[in-house]
């Protein structure tokens, strides 16, 4: 399967790991990109020698195309990039911030640099400044989609940009691949589907729950990490939402948020404050959410831990290796294209 994501990146299947915190890790990262993807490691938790390492050892374990991605609203997340341009990383995959400097960097060494949207307008600005594609999240996304549903932004987005859409948001199998290829995109990001798969480092409790739960469970509220999430239903989510920001769980977790990136906690604290109280109070959300998201993903605590995941989490049966996933969504593409082109002829 050709496309110009496939072309772009070098890649055999035009198929990405969406960069999910504690689940993207080498060993996953490599585990896409010598299945044929795009494995995308997760530096949102890292700080930069950990990031150094982590992409050192990617290479250890593939000597195929990779990316990582940069999390610009995250304290820390610009030193933590520049770890990506230093190592000449092949793809960077920046977020929630704007990224002109790291297309500039990035471009220097022949690196490619997509950049994650939920609209047009930001689209258009990273296309403005030289990113080499977008991924587009839809509304059904695990995490930070936000109004547009896949169905509507792909085609918008494919509309109004010259460069390629990759889709993410509501796809698990084939037939997700084949319908975001025909309106317009030209490859997806897998993050749920993903989630469970033999090589993922999701924790057993929480596997299980995703192949129980179908695709009405799950949540999308901003009381969970200040931004619009989707996550897994459960009490422990419920529960999140119904009690909203807790200012003082948020001061204790965002002492682990500093020590975890080898950050100085008054110099953080000192520095979200400055950043104006809007500012300050998205942090505290975010540090009770990265709590919670951890204990989830590491710990599997069903009690505390919660999940960001899309609404594709009811199509996942089962826990095959990605290797064999992406055989199955390649083949499952072919024929649903063969089998549409029969009803159209």
């Amino acid at each position: 399967m050709r496309t110009r994501i496939t072309e772009l990146f070098g890649i055999k299947h035009p198929i990405l790991l969406s960069g999910m915190s504690w689940i993207s890790v080498p060993r996953m990262v490599a585990a896409v990109s010598n299945a044929g993807g795009l494995g995308i490691l997760a530096t949102g938790p890292m700080d930069p020698p950990q990031t150094r390492k982590a992409i050192q050892d990617i290479r250890k374990l593939t000597d195929k195309p990779f990316g990582c991605n940069a999390t610009l609203l995250m304290p820390g997340a610009a030193e933590n990039a520049k770890v990506l341009l230093e190592e000449q990383v092949p793809v960077i995959n920046f977020a929630l911030g704007k990224g002109d400097w790291l297309v500039k960097g990035a471009h220097q060494y022949g690196g490619k640099v997509i950049a994650t949207v939920v609209n047009a307008r930001h689209a258009k600005r990273a296309q403005d400044y030289g990113a080499d594609g977008v991924i587009a999240t839809g509304n059904e996304a695990a995490a930070h989609g936000e109004a547009l549903t896949s169905m509507v932004l792909i085609p918008s987005l494919a509309d109004a940009l010259q460069i390629p859409v990759i889709a993410a948001g509501g796809i698990a199998d084939g037939r997700g691949l084949a319908a975001a290829l025909a309106l317009g995109a030209e490859g997806v990001a897998l993050g749920t589907r993903l989630m469970t798969t033999k090589e993922s480092p999701l924790h057993g409790n929480f596997k299980q729950l995703s192949l129980e739960k179908d695709v009405t469970e799950t949540l999308y509220s901003k009381r969970i990490d200040g931004i619009f999430c989707r996550v897994m239903k459960t009490d422990a989510a419920e529960k999140a939402i119904r009690k909203g920001l807790d200012l003082p769980a948020a001061f204790a977790n965002s002492r682990e948020v500093a020590a975890q990136m080898n950050m100085p906690y008054l110099k953080l604290f000192a520095g979200i404050l400055a950043s104006g109280w809007k500012n300050a109070m998205q942090m505290a959300y975010m540090a009770n959410g990265f709590k919670a998201f951890k204990l989830a993903t590491e710990d599997g605590d069903v009690e505390k831990g919660i999940l960001p995941v899309g609404q594709a989490m009811g199509l996942v049966k089962d826990e095959p290796t990605v290797a064999e996933l992406f055989e199955r969504i390649v083949a499952e593409a072919k024929a649903a294209q063969e089998k549409l082109a029969a009803k159209v002829a």
